[in-house]
């Protein structure tokens, strides 16, 4: 009540950043009137002065944080390093307040000028998308007003037709201006290309350029679109160039550039919807080891099993249920209702019980004694498998682990693999190689059983919680996920951790090999690093914490040009799918008749397909828009708004479609459709008006804002439109959280099959629903971002590294950092606490000298009577650190430093590819810390942080040991190599034993006189040449054999 009342007296934020922005919109108005006078070549030079003011007055600023990184990276004190870093950090943050505030004072000038640019194009003609399109757009105060929200970093929520396309060319204008590139983010392709060319007319006009992002583009064309002032294209595109960039080995193969501003369309889609879908780059693993295939039968076998033991127990439930039973036995009977709910909650004829709120509530209150009493496990024994439905989960009981294994009786039984390696140690009776051959043997074992373990419980959720045309279609051989919220297909995108190909076994399609992920990043993280993000869409308010809480993206909801007249009915309530199913025939027939437009949104490719055939024995024509029509989307929707259409679709009308009205469907004027009734009459059954667009929803989704965007294809830019949403105790949403209030009562009101509930407090229960749904989704996506939040910020790190290595930096203070730190680790794993020099195996340093660098390094080179930490750490670094620059001098700076990088990347590389399948692998097995009473979330960022320490310590270790044994060789030596070339297999042989040192080689050959650190080395010119022979190729000197087995018989592995 408070707040209501503190509302009305100050207004609300919407309220109030209105009233901010209404001198604004006056003031560029006031601009646009004067600018009518201008020629266009003055507009024209206007814009590229404002352009040049902009640029003069950010210079000074941005040339000093240039000045600055340069400074920070020559450094190498840490103390200077730190207060370098925190200068950049306030002069980055101080470049972006320079640069908000210098747009801030162009904008009303630039908006006009757009504004007017607008007027100037009116009546002319553009290409878009192979059709002739006239322009007649000039924005709107209200879109003055988005385009102001959009520039100030707000999501601009605006109403289906209001033109937000034209509102984000205003914003995008102006902060093209600074020169660092402003992005437009689609959901897909056709947006993408539709909305660049539509739009370009106002960018071309004042010689800005536009580019657009999409799929199958090649790197010419992706860098061209990057490098241009305005960039259109498709979100997951920006994500891909991202990840592809940051696996570039040259600064030539980068595409793109600044991520300065972006505009993210349909921003509740993008940014909450897909958040969380990885954008994943991968390539072939080694090998791929699964049993899918091989588990199928004995899974289905399983699943058959179980749903007879559910048919025994429905006998009874109907039994216990019979009026003619004198006898029921109604402890029997609650027990088999929760036996059912736990082995089959998706089973029809359970859900049709559940419709009666007496039995609901029996299930609810035993579910409850045996969790109190903790018997549920035991209950759970008389069943094969347990489905958690809400947890996504199915759980594997005794006489399922029972059945599958009969072949294998240890299937089940799993034993620690450190266990069984330790035992093996300790085995007195194996050689050390027999020890090695039963460690491998062993491990293979214990792999392949996890993993048939795995497969078993992935199999398992594909046979009981997915469903063919609801979570995936099958097309073409192949299983295409449906988009839940849009309807749509996403081919390409594989539902992660084997799911994929356990649904792909269970639909007898073929398995397509698993992959090992290269580069990943959500969409989340990747638009968080903007330093201005905005967002457009239809409906936002309800996520709006959401936005705010990880995005700082504040909401504002943009007044309609003209109003609102759709009428938006009450729900229909209805105790079984297949009474709501009819009621939906009967309504559609009943426009159909007079003529009206009709959408119907679906939630599913099989509800859809359900109301199709109801529609073709009643002799309807009609389309039907689903992810097995969507090659059709484009003229499917064009003919949606035609006079008597009938379209059935999925949520993918909802979403990024625009439905016109036909000639006759609206025949009166916009002040004879505002304050209809919204009462329905005998004359009226289904209420007013009869013209427009009307839009039936199937059922209600579990997220709002989806429902909206549905109700807003009906009633754009002043339209007449009504909507209407059926529903039924049977639906998803009734079934899981709806209140247990709602089946109660309906059976208390004496409601029976057939019968239907219409009334406000049932639709606002009915929302109340929704709205517990958003809050628990948000809880989970809010808890995975914490898990997300981890890997981004070592994916930052090592990104951030790997940039600098490609803009061409000096590397040589990192590389004698990791040498420094390389050979610290080395010094610490041989000195154990509280132990003597004596005690210290200095023979192993020698080895690894000459093992790991190639450096003749013996026992009296670091022998000392007063040998301590100290000394022989230093002793070790004046030693490599002279051997390092001994190998400067002989190779030049440059071609040294060309080496560091190429080897900085590949190492880079390597390791993190490594660290991304063991993030993957803590990830999916960090929850069971939870049965130690551990919160899985703080031990896996405690083990992630161990895990990227041993990253870094790999990456020093290796760019170490390639940085001092890669070599190249000198002209003169390759002409000795040419000249011999032809010489017989033995004196090749010996040739090649005498000029060991004479070779390049990586990781594994000496250098020539380097095992001399203090002596002077010859210069050598260096040159390209051939690549090194693989140990298992055949030899070059043509005797047929291995190169292990011949030339290479001596070299060490």
């Amino acid at each position: 009540m408070l707040e209501k009342i503190l509302k009305k007296i100050f207004g609300d934020k919407n309220s109030q950043d209105l009233k901010r922005y209404e001198p604004m919109v006056s003031e560029i108005n006031e601009i646009y009137s004067g600018l009518e006078q201008y020629e266009d070549e003055q507009l024209i030079a206007r814009v590229q002065e404002i352009k040049q003011e902009i640029a003069d007055k950010l210079k000074p600023l941005n040339n000093e944080l240039s000045e600055l990184q340069k400074n920070y990276r020559e450094t190498r004190e840490d103390s200077e390093r730190n207060r370098l870093d925190n200068i950049i950090d306030s002069k980055k943050k101080e470049l972006k307040q320079l640069t908000k505030s210098t747009t801030d004072d162009y904008l009303p000038e630039v908006f006009a000028i757009v504004k007017d640019t607008c007027r100037r194009i009116s009546g002319k003609e553009f290409e878009v998308r192979g059709h002739l399109v006239e322009w007649n757009m000039v924005p709107f105060d209200v879109q003055l007003i988005g385009g102001m929200a959009l520039h100030d970093g707000k999501i601009a929520e605006m109403a289906t037709g209001e033109g937000k396309t034209l509102v984000a060319t205003m914003p995008l204008f102006l902060n093209a201006l600074v020169g660092r590139g402003a992005h437009l983010v689609t959901v897909n392709d056709y947006l993408a290309s539709r909305d660049a060319e539509w739009m370009s007319p106002i960018f071309n006009f004042h010689g800005l350029t536009v580019g657009c992002i999409t799929t199958g583009m090649d790197f010419e064309a992706r860098k061209e679109a990057y490098n241009c002032d305005i960039t259109y294209g498709m979100n997951s595109e920006f994500g891909f160039d991202y990840l592809r960039d940051n696996m570039a080995t040259s600064p030539q193969q980068l595409v793109q550039r600044d991520f300065y501003f972006a505009i993210v369309d349909e921003v509740d889609s993008i940014l909450i919807d897909e958040a969380r879908t990885p954008l994943i780059i991968s390539g072939p693993i080694a090998q791929d080891t699964n049993f899918y295939r091989e588990l199928r039968p004995a899974i289905a076998q399983l699943v058959q099993l179980q749903n007879s033991l559910v048919q025994r127990y429905l006998s009874e439930i109907r039994e216990d249920l019979d009026e003619n039973n004198s006898r029921p036995n109604n402890d029997r009977l609650a027990r088999n209702l929760l036996l059912v709910k736990r082995a089959a909650p998706r089973n029809k004829a359970f859900i049709k019980l559940m419709q009666e709120g007496e039995l609901k509530k029996i299930v609810n209150d035993i579910e409850g004694i045996y969790l109190r009493d903790k018997k549920l496990p035991e209950l759970d024994e008389n069943l094969f498998f347990v489905v958690e439905e809400r947890h996504n989960s199915v759980d594997l009981c005794e006489k399922g682990r029972e059945v599958l294994s009969k072949k294998d009786k240890d299937l089940f039984i799993v034993q620690s693999l450190d266990e069984m390696l330790a035992e093996i140690d300790n085995n007195p009776e194996l050689s050390e190689q027999e020890k090695q051959k039963e460690k491998s043997l062993q491990t293979n074992r214990f792999m392949d059983k996890s993993e048939k373990l795995h497969n078993i419980n992935q199999l398992l959720r594909a046979f009981t919680l997915f469903e063919n045309d609801q979570e995936y279609v099958v097309i073409d051989n192949k299983v295409v996920i449906v988009d839940e919220f849009t309807g749509r297909q996403m081919p390409g995108r594989r539902f992660s951790d084997g799911l994929h190909q356990a649904l792909e076994a269970k639909e007898n399609v073929e398995i397509e090999a698993g992959t090992q992920t290269f580069a990943t990043i959500t969409l989340q993280n990747y638009f968080r690093m903007y330093d201005k993000l905005a967002g457009m869409t239809g409906t936002a308010v309800t996520e709006e914490a959401e936005f705010m809480e990880i995005y700082s993206l504040p909401v504002m909801v943009i007044p309609t040009n003209v109003s609102v007249t759709r009428i938006d009915h009450d729900d229909l309530i209805y105790l079984g799918k297949n009474d709501k199913y009819q009621a939906i025939i009967n309504e559609i027939i009943y426009w159909h008749e007079r003529q009206k437009p009709v959408l119907v949104g679906t939630v599913s490719v099989e509800v859809s397909e359900v109301l199709s055939r109801l529609l073709k024995r009643k002799g309807i024509a009609h389309n039907v828009l689903n992810a097995r029509q969507h090659q059709r989307e484009a003229e499917i929707i064009t003919e949606a708004g035609q006079p008597g259409a009938v379209t059935i679709a999925t949520n993918m009308a909802g979403r990024g479609t625009d439905i016109k009205l036909g000639k006759g469907v609206v025949e009166g004027s916009y002040e004879s459709y505002l304050n209809l009734p919204k009462t329905l009459t005998e004359e009226y059954p289904y209420g007013l008006p009869l013209d427009g667009l009307h839009v039936i929803g199937s059922e209600r989704h579990e997220s709002r804002r989806i429902d909206r965007q549905l109700r807003g294809r009906a009633g754009r830019q002043g339209d007449p439109g009504t909507s209407r949403f059926y529903l039924s105790l049977e639906d998803d949403l009734m079934r899981l959280f709806g209140s247990d209030r709602i089946a109660p009562m309906m059976v208390k009101m004496g409601l029976k099959a057939g019968d239907v509930i219409r009334h406000p407090w049932m639709t606002k229960a009915v929302e109340k629903a929704q709205k517990r749904v958003e809050e628990h989704n948000f809880e989970i996506r809010r808890e995975l971002l914490k898990y997300d939040e981890v890997m981004n910020q070592q994916r930052e790190v090592i990104y951030a590294y790997r940039r600098s290595v490609l803009k061409g930096y000096d590397l040589k203070n990192e590389i004698l950092e990791m040498i420094a730190e390389t050979i610290s680790n080395l010094v610490d794993e041989v000195i154990t606490p509280h132990s003597y020099p004596e005690d210290w195996n200095l023979e192993h340093i020698c080895e690894w000298f000459q093992r790991s660098l190639n450096l003749g390094l013996h026992l009296e080179d670091i022998a000392s009577d007063h040998l301590n930490r100290d000394l022989l750490l230093n002793t070790l670094l004046e030693y490599a650190l002279s051997a390092y620059e001994n190998k400067e001098k002989q190779l030049g700076t440059e071609q040294l430093r060309d080496i560091e990088r190429r080897v900085l990347l590949e190492v880079v590389d390597d390791e993190w590819r490594d660290h991304l399948h063991e993030m993957d692998l803590l990830k999916d097995g960090v929850y069971l810390r939870a049965y130690a009473n551990k919160d899985p979330l703080i031990e896996y960022k405690k083990e992630s942080f161990e895990l990227f320490q041993g990253l870094i310590a790999r990456i020093q270790e290796n760019v170490t040991r390639k940085v001092f044994t890669t070599y190249v060789l000198s002209q003169e030596q390759i002409n000795d190599l040419l000249k011999n070339a032809n010489l017989s297999h033995q004196d090749i042989n010996a040739f090649l034993h005498s000029q060991q040192e004479q070779q390049m080689v990586q990781n594994m050959s000496a250098p020539p006189k380097y095992n001399n650190p203090g002596g002077e080395v010859e210069k050598v010119r260096p040159v390209k040449v051939a690549p090194k022979v693989g140990r298992n190729d055949p030899c070059p000197c043509g005797s047929g054999k291995k190169y292990k087995k011949c030339c290479g018989i001596n070299e060490e592995i």
